[in-house]
């Protein structure tokens, strides 16, 4: 049974959460406040957090950077907070995906079995070096990429920036720690870098680079690949 650790203190919100989840076969924890959030991810080795920010004894970026301390267990940030900032800071505090609310129960269990599928589908060794979609190929190994039976010829940059999403299919990567991975810490502004970046590997990868189906942005945070 999957486990799932709720971090939350609107009651109702908890009592909504737990019932759904319960009737999806999940095995539930609730706790109201960081504290027992992390005592409690100590105690019952959750598969999947579910994490409000705005908790009554401690912000809840405090509680990621606990709990990325000791472990890689994947965190959905469930929160009120609008701004990008906010949003970053949490994915750059270690959190995989970020829900608003409010929020459709529907959209929330459909990423929570993401994070979870991540999870499981990620080898106990060496990465996958093969990534295989319906519209390309991509061998790491080999820095090979293939579309319609032909090979497409990706720079150095184009590569170091596709690697880093596509070996973490469904993860929000942010602006920031692209820029960081890809052109270091004193470009770590240059946004435009990105935007670039991305509309080339779109152009040569995307059936409809207008309408792209792999490589997703999400406005002001990051971006995502979805294999």
């Amino acid at each position: 049974m999957t486990r799932v650790l709720v971090v939350e203190d609107d009651p109702q919100l908890v009592r909504a959460l737990v019932l759904n989840l319960q009737a999806r076969h999940y095995g539930v924890d609730a706790a109201p406040d960081g504290a027992t959030a992390l005592r409690l991810a100590a105690a019952r080795q959750p598969d999947v957090v579910v994490l409000d920010l705005g908790l009554p004894d401690m912000d809840g970026v405090d509680v990621i950077k606990g709990l990325r301390g000791w472990t890689r267990v994947p965190i959905l940030v469930l929160s009120a907070r609008q701004g990008s900032d906010e949003k970053v800071a949490a994915l750059d505090a270690g959190a995989d995906d970020y829900v608003t609310k409010p929020f459709s129960m529907n959209e929330l269990l459909a990423r929570l079995r993401a994070a979870v599928r991540r999870t499981e589908d990620t080898p106990a060794g060496p990465a996958a070096t093969l990534v295989e979609t319906e519209d390309f190929t991509l061998d790491l190994l080999a820095k090979r990429a293939v579309r319609d039976g032909k090979d497409v010829r990706l720079t150095p940059t184009e590569w170091h920036l596709l690697e880093i999403l596509v070996t973490s299919p469904g993860r929000l990567i942010t602006q920031k720690h692209l820029l960081n991975e890809v052109w270091g810490v004193s470009q770590s502004s240059k946004t435009n870098y990105l935007r670039v970046y991305m509309a080339q590997l779109r152009r040569k990868l995307e059936k409809d680079p207008a309408r792209p189906r792999y490589l997703i942005t999400e406005p002001g945070m990051g971006y995502r690949f979805e294999g």
